[in-house]
């Protein structure tokens, strides 16, 4: 029987990672406490690059536009694009500024050079086109699915016309409007148009699963799943654009659950092609509930991960990270009496440990959730260790 945490301390290697699981997981993500540090990014690509060449994983997805994430794609698989237009465009939230982005990029352009296509890594957003501040209009993926349908089953079945949906779309500015995210009159989510486009994109995506067969022979596999995420995205914006003009309490609770119902559905998609690895924040990974206060008020919702495991089961594995220090940010030395203070005790740097194992062993001192010093930056919950496969520690996460 483990009675010491230290006992159960491992590098962070991919044998290390397997060894939490009796298979190995379809998709297996791992999360990070706050964003904007380049540090566990670097981990990160350490330990994916070690399971992509030994573990057969052959799909890294990042919290980041799916959409956008198609030129990532493109520039990892064929070379297509100059890296710098790359990362500028094929990122969201400005992830693509970060020099541990850029590693990983090209470390994936180099791993694939020369491979076939059936051996290559792949990369993929999983967030929504959306941001802190707003949500991207519904045009783009709506009038790439509409096209594709229009080329392939014929414009006879289409239920609308390129112009129909041009003139319900309208200007751009009309869906982007970044006082919509905290004034629902200012939205154009819940319009007369908006309604209509609602049900055009449902029956867009009907027709484009009843062709399935004759869409993949007319053009490919590829170009068929690619017409899906546009089909989801395109839904999942409207449904967003919907809430956003919602005046109910449970407006801001509800948007954070929609965004994760799209990373959940992206992911399920990504993972019937094989094993993924998922990069994101450690709130849309965990297996337990999601929250977060906000203008007063105490926001719940059910997490991406959340949402995979209860389709996935044991198929489904989540590492969080945990720091000790993250001093530039106002954190120092977590208390002995929280999670990361029984971790920052340990002499190791970095380390990885069972989640279960943790939480037995610590069962006895009985920790307390560390204070968040800032929004962003989520904590350790004890309550939900055993349900975490296991915890990355990095004790003092240098400023980059």
């Amino acid at each position: 029987m483990v009675n010491d945490i230290e006992d159960i301390a491992h590098a962070v290697e991919a044998a290390s990672a397997m060894g939490l699981f009796a298979s190995p997981p379809r998709i297996l993500a791992l999360g990070e406490p706050t964003h904007g540090v380049d540090a566990p990014l670097r981990l990160r690509n350490g330990l994916f690059r070690q399971l992509v060449e030994q573990e057969g994983y052959r799909t890294i997805a990042v919290e980041s536009d799916c959409v956008a994430g198609l030129l990532v794609d493109a520039h990892v698989t064929t070379g297509a694009g100059a890296l710098d237009d790359v990362l500028e465009h094929g990122f969201s939230h400005g992830l693509g500024v970060s020099a541990a982005q850029r590693e990983l990029v090209c470390w994936m352009r180099a791993f694939n050079d020369g491979r076939p296509a059936s051996d290559q890594v792949r990369f993929a957003g999983f967030d929504g086109p959306l941001e802190m501040a707003w949500a991207a209009s519904p045009r783009a993926t709506l009038t790439a699915l509409h096209r594709t349908l229009t080329d392939h089953v014929g414009p006879g079945l289409v239920p609308c016309t390129a112009e129909t949906l041009d003139r319900l779309l309208g200007p751009d500015d009309r869906w982007t409007d970044p006082e919509a995210m905290l004034n629902p009159s200012a939205s154009f989510g819940r319009s007369a148009e908006a309604r209509e486009l609602r049900l055009l994109a449902d029956d867009l995506e009907a027709l484009l699963h009843s062709w399935a067969p004759h869409l993949i022979a007319a053009t490919s596999r590829e170009a068929f799943d690619r017409a899906r995420l546009r089909a989801r995205t395109a839904s999942g914006l409207l449904r967003y654009h919907r809430k956003m003009a919602d005046a109910s309490a449970d407006r801001l609770a509800r948007l954070s659950g929609l965004r994760d119902e799209m990373m959940a559905g992206n992911l399920l998609a990504l993972a019937e092609r094989g094993p993924l690895l998922v990069h994101a924040h450690n709130s849309h990974l965990q297996r337990d509930l999601s929250s977060v206060r906000m203008g007063g008020q105490r926001l719940e919702w059910w997490s991406a991960g959340a949402l995979v495991h209860s389709r996935l089961g044991e198929e489904y594995g989540f590492l969080a990270t945990a720091f000790g220090t993250l001093r530039h940010q106002g954190v120092g030395v977590p208390p002995p009496d929280t999670v990361e203070g029984a971790l920052y005790a340990l002499p190791a740097p970095t380390f990885l440990v069972s989640g279960s194992e943790a939480a037995s062993v610590l069962s006895a001192t009985g920790p307390v959730r560390r204070t968040s010093p800032y929004f962003g930056y989520a904590p350790l919950d004890p309550a939900h260790l055993a349900r975490v496969d296991g915890v990355v520690f990095m004790k003092d996460v240098p400023e980059d």
